[in-house]
């Protein structure tokens, strides 16, 4: 089944679907090279019309583009070794979070990220990247074994948010989310975390403590989703769009915000566009941010991510 399109990316991909023709009929079209050059220059043009007015809720729509690299991708992609664990040792393992050890550049390295599904079949088995109790319990497991084995943790952010089910409340959804807050705080190893599409809420925050947090460029980070913002203020979620705009959920907001530390710039159309492109400015991104960190020592590393999360907000007593 073809992935549908997005309506603003529309003119991009009938473009896009042109050039491959074009590419596949060869030399058996007269004036092909010709034809390819001008259906390529006018793609370039598209994209550099779409994505000079992009809004903040097309963001989102982006950030959410079917089609967009996943997290198990930049774990084959940017690392080697990789093996998976599973189960948090108290109650399942949950497909929602992936997680293992794995090698960056020959380093060991612990490996950790929210995982959507891509057809039906593992959109339900992964929940569609919402996780439960159970796998941010998985994940704060794998990471104790890298603070014990003083390895990198690298975590990779892409969640509507966490699952507000009633099991997921009965065992205990809130306090899974707010241990790893804490245990992440204090872990004295170098935490890189990278905000690759969606993240939503405590879900997302509950991987998200770290010495540096990096966010492509349109990804959307941010405490509620923008359907979920507009039930609540408006009841009613066609407002999205406003609420898209009024959450500062753009990685542009949120770097000047403070929030993030560096923008990962995507390849011209989006991270969906050109996937091998988007992870190798991911690896490089760990690759120089993992350089610095591992010149701090142990306590320096915790004191200055304490500092780094305190500093965050306005706070008045007015």
């Amino acid at each position: 089944m073809a992935t549908p399109t997005l309506p603003f990316l529309e003119p991009i991909e009938e473009l896009r679907a042109r050039i491959s023709e074009l590419e596949a009929a060869g030399t058996s079209v007269p004036n092909v090279s010709e034809d390819l050059a001008s259906a390529r220059r006018e793609l370039d043009a598209a994209i550099n019309r779409v994505f000079s007015t992009i809004t903040p809720w097309q963001q989102c729509q982006l950030a959410r583009h079917p089609d967009r690299p996943y997290t198990m991708a930049y774990f084959h992609s940017i690392f080697t070794e990789f093996t998976e664990l599973h189960g948090d040792r108290r109650f399942a393992d949950d497909p929602a979070v992936v997680a293992g050890l794995a090698r960056f550049d020959g380093d060991p390295v612990m490996v950790v990220g929210h995982q959507k599904g891509r057809d039906t079949a593992e959109k339900l088995r992964r929940n569609f990247g919402m996780p439960r109790p159970e796998g941010y319990r998985k994940a704060i497991r794998i990471m104790e074994l890298a603070a014990r084995f003083r390895r990198p943790i690298i975590s990779f952010i892409d969640t509507p948010g966490a699952y507000p089910g009633l099991d997921a409340e009965e065992r205990g959804q809130a306090e899974a989310i707010a241990n790893n807050l804490v245990e992440m705080a204090g872990f004295p190893v170098p935490i890189i975390v990278v905000v690759t599409g969606e993240g939503g809420s405590g879900g997302a925050l509950a991987l998200g403590i770290g010495d540096r947090v990096l966010m492509l460029e349109h990804a959307i980070y941010s405490v509620i989703s923008p359907e979920g913002c507009a039930a609540i203020l408006w009841k009613d979620q066609a407002r999205a769009e406003d609420a898209a705009r009024a959450l500062r959920l753009t990685a542009q907001d949120l770097k000047r915000f403070g929030i993030i530390d560096e923008i990962l710039p995507e390849p011209a159309g989006g991270a969906h566009m050109d996937p091998g492109k988007m992870a190798d400015t991911v690896a490089a991104a760990i690759r120089r941010h993992l350089k610095q960190l591992r010149k701090l020592k142990p306590d320096a590393l915790v004191s200055r991510r304490y500092k780094k999360f305190r500093a965050m907000g306005v706070f008045s007593d007015r």
